[in-house]
């Protein structure tokens, strides 16, 4: 029975990681008024797609944008910009539902910076623009662009495009995730050739990102529970003494390590990332830093087990490592929330989580019956008429 639960465990967990994405792929895209592109691309993050035809005699562009919003009543964007690669300095098409009529509209967004997001009109002619809603909810982009002469000239232009939650009043846009599939949302389109090739610039800070997670989550998340748990259950038998001890030094002082180098990657993050504040992950991260510095320090200040200052030893230690616990297990939820990885990681995590609560709960019945056992065979010790006396005798007064 326990072999096949952990059989369908284990097969669950790995078809969590090679299950593929099943998605449709701009070939197989129709549209309404049966338009038709030169060219299509399945752009790389967000599961979305642009139809795409450049005619350089007039160097006029043509695009239908195709993508879902984050959440229903959310919006979309494609945009060109003209002098650099990211949002800021964007000239955007942006299309969402009316709320009170139903119907998909799309307007015009000069995005000079990431804190002035209004609407406006482009740089650049846009002689046409329209928006619809697809059977399978997507929206569609449909515009008539005339590329800036510099950029003809050039045969390429930036491309950035976006997905969001929802428009609020006034036609103001909510703001995006800052997922890794938000943050590479963005490359350069050639006009000529009709390919597209994403900008490799802010890998960079993806790979911070999941460096960041993959950290965290081992230090915190799983290496910390675990130490806890071989100080809380393997000490209890006798034959495991002082072999447990060893093991929870080393998971606990791997753990802060490993923890301490994710948490200089967080700071390295927050420096870079003006403007974009995860205040509760920021405040329970320092927290965490602080709690696993100072618990640390308890190695170094561990009383002997007959010193009478072990007792308050014993509740600081306790006290601390079991908040590192929970604050630790909480904060990386909290990444994940921030980080939207694949939801199979998260998954795999929660498993994880899972499997180590259910061994604990084993474990402390397993812990009260050795202890209530142990001390039964002490309380029913026969008396054997010299060693009970012996123990009781008590020294003469000199």
């Amino acid at each position: 029975m326990a072999t096949s639960f952990l059989a369908s465990l284990f097969f669950t967990f790995w078809a969590l990681l090679i299950s593929p994405a099943i998605s449709l792929t701009c070939s197989s895209q129709k549209f309404t008024k049966n338009q038709v592109y030169s060219n299509c691309l399945d752009l790389p993050s967000l599961a979305s797609y642009l139809h795409f035809t450049y005619d350089p005699s007039n160097t006029t562009l043509s695009v239908a944008f195709i993508s879902t919003p984050s959440k229903p009543g959310g919006w979309i964007s494609w945009a060109i910009n003209p002098n650099a690669t990211g949002m800021a300095g964007s000239q955007a098409l942006v299309a969402y539902k009316n709320s009170s009529t139903g119907v998909a509209v799309v307007h015009t967004f000069d995005i000079s910076s990431y804190s002035s997001i209004v609407p406006k009109d482009l740089s650049f002619e846009v002689p046409d623009k329209t928006a619809e809603t697809r059977s399978d909810g997507s929206l569609a982009i449909f515009a008539t662009i005339k590329v800036p002469a510099n950029l003809a000239a050039k045969g390429t232009i930036n491309q950035v495009w976006q997905v969001g939650p929802g428009v609020g009043e006034g036609g103001m846009l909510e703001r995006h995730d800052f997922a890794a599939a938000n943050l590479h949302s963005k490359g350069t389109l050639d006009l000529k050739n009709g390919q597209s090739s994403t900008n490799s610039g802010g890998d960079t800070t993806v790979k911070k990102k999941n460096i960041h997670g993959i950290l965290n989550t081992v230090s915190w998340g799983i290496l910390f529970p675990l130490g806890a748990m071989i100080a809380r259950y393997i000490r209890s038998f006798e034959s495991a003494d002082p072999a447990w001890f060893y093991l929870h030094v080393f998971c606990q002082i791997s753990a802060y390590a490993i923890g301490v180098a994710g948490w200089g990657t967080g700071l390295k993050l927050g420096s870079e990332s003006s403007g974009i504040t995860y205040s509760g992950h920021r405040y329970i991260g320092i927290a965490l830093f602080v709690l696993a510095t100072v618990q640390i320090f308890a190695l170094f200040l561990r009383p002997k087990k007959d010193h009478k200052l072990r007792f308050y030893w014993n509740i600081y230690h306790h006290s601390f490592g079991y908040a590192i616990l929970v604050l630790g297990i909480i904060n990386v939820f909290k990444g994940f929330n921030i980080l939207k990885p694949e939801h199979k990681w998260k998954s795999a995590y929660m498993i994880v989580i899972i499997a180590m609560g259910g061994i604990s709960l084993l474990l402390e019945a397993i812990t009260w019956i050795v202890v209530l056992k142990r001390k039964s065979r002490k309380s029913t010790k026969p008396y054997d008429g010299y060693n009970n006396a012996q123990s009781n005798q008590q020294p003469l007064a000199m």
